[in-house]
């Protein structure tokens, strides 16, 4: 149900429960801050969470009507959620609907969420061993893509920075109705739930939003190698490699592809590197999944002592096997059932159910394909890895990171 303002409704029902979420899903990320201000996503986050002139403090009615709330944000999107005994919904819808209307920000409640911000970067990225790698994997990676800073932002000097004006425009910019996705997941039937949705938030006039014109990341030309001496415990090695976005139709192959390399103990960094040598302490891949092309990144902790150009030649060896044809249909089934028994438990969770088919709505336009997305997965063969592994581990498309005190 999309209401005149262009605020789009999902439902799902679970009896189950005597318990309802509402989560709301912000069609803004990292990705459309631009250099200088970045860290902004985040930081807005955080504002939110900060009253308005009608509802001072955002937390203390949730709780007091029995609930709890949280948020996240990504390079992609902006994710806020309650939840609350349902016969309390309206005290969310009002707190959302007031929020998504009415914010007004103040210099004071700016500069204390700028501070806790800061904190957390310097904590996370600054004053922790191996906390710059992101940074360094996404510069090393990206040269023209917002995905070359993290959500954090690209230094913490952009966060103090920030001004007022800076943050009304963003809002104005990015939290109208047409850039939301609300979902109301929990024993509460359509009908009703629509109607306190129009209650609450048909009178919302939206507003011009920003439009998205992000700059393409160009195909990378040749293998990037980088050295950096870092006091850390250990030397670390990073691979990365390009690879298409969340809604491209060779995205699941690429997930395949992690999951044959790192996904368990049968998996074949693990059987034949991890538990065969001693070249590493921690060995694991992962595709970023990002709405935009990303990366599957390798990333292992070398043991102390161990050679580096054999812990890398390990790892090399192990991705050539899959690029050049040594994959089989029983190995790929076995991560796609996986994958399908992972599933099927996070979609036990209501809350789980409302952030994703969110989520999936966002990415793909049919919130539904939460459903399907597995069929995709159903449908790759050992041929689509060979090729799609071809592809992506080719020698131009590669990023390799040494790092640490050994360098």
């Amino acid at each position: 149900m999309r209401l005149a303002n262009g605020l789009l409704l999902l439902h799902h029902r679970v009896t189950s429960t005597q318990m309802v979420v509402v989560n709301i899903l912000y069609n803004v990320g990292a990705r459309d801050e631009v250099a200088g201000r970045t860290g902004m996503a985040h930081l807005f986050e955080h504002l939110m969470f900060g009253g308005t002139p009608n509802i001072p403090d955002f937390d203390t009615p949730l709780q007091e009507a029995g609930g709890e709330n949280n948020a996240w944000t990504s390079n992609d999107l902006t994710n806020f959620y309650d939840i609350l005994p349902v016969q309390n919904i309206e005290t969310a819808l009002w707190l959302e609907s007031d929020r998504i209307a009415n914010m007004a920000f103040t210099q004071q409640s700016l500069d204390i969420q700028k501070g806790i911000v800061v904190e957390e970067f310097k904590e996370r990225c600054v004053n922790v061993p191996y906390g710059d790698i992101g940074h360094v994997l996404r510069a090393a990676t990206f040269s023209k893509h917002p995905y070359r800073w993290p959500t954090l932002g690209l230094q913490f000097a952009d966060i103090e920075n920030t001004t007022l004006d800076d943050i009304n425009n963003f809002y104005t910019a990015h939290y109208a109705p047409s850039n939301a996705i609300l979902c109301i997941t929990g024993n509460i039937d359509f009908n009703h739930a629509a109607k306190l949705v129009e209650k609450w938030f048909g009178d919302i006039p939206n507003r011009q939003t920003a439009i998205r014109n992000l700059p393409v990341e160009p195909q990378q030309q040749s293998p990037h190698h980088i050295a950096l001496h870092r006091d850390v415990p250990q030397n670390m090695i990073i691979k990365a490699y390009h690879t298409c976005g969340r809604n491209d139709k060779q995205f699941p192959t690429c997930d395949i592809i992690s999951d044959i390399l790192a996904n368990g103990n049968s998996a074949r960094f693990f059987k034949n590197i991890l538990m065969a040598t001693d070249l590493f302490t921690d060995l694991d891949a992962s595709v970023w999944g990002s709405i935009d092309p990303g990366l599957l990144v390798v990333t292992g902790k070398i043991a102390n002592g161990a050679d580096i150009d054999k812990a890398e030649e390990a790892i090399n060896n192990e991705i050539d096997k899959i690029a050049n044809g040594d994959v089989s249909q029983y190995e790929i089934d076995k991560y796609v059932n996986k994958l399908e028994s992972k599933e099927c438990f996070e979609n036990i969770s209501y809350a789980d159910v409302a952030s994703k088919l969110c989520y999936h709505q966002l990415v793909s336009g049919d919130a539904n394909n939460i459903n399907h997305e597995i069929d995709l997965y159903r449908s790759i063969s050992a041929d689509d890895v060979t090729r799609e592994a071809a592809r992506l581990f080719a020698h131009n498309n590669e990023t390799t990171i040494l790092y640490g005190p050994d360098l």
